[in-house]
């Protein structure tokens, strides 16, 4: 099994970024790459 990264935590100020980027239509994947976020499962 492949070592995970550690997990992150996030500001209620980043989470608010991100949601109003895609509120103001950045697409999900562009916000996922450009954060290094993974996708939920």
């Amino acid at each position: 099994m492949p070592n995970k990264r550690p997990r992150r935590k996030f500001t209620d100020e980043f989470k608010n970024q991100i949601v109003q980027l895609y509120l103001n239509d950045k697409s999900k994947s562009v916000i996922l790459k450009e954060y290094e976020l993974a996708p939920l499962r």
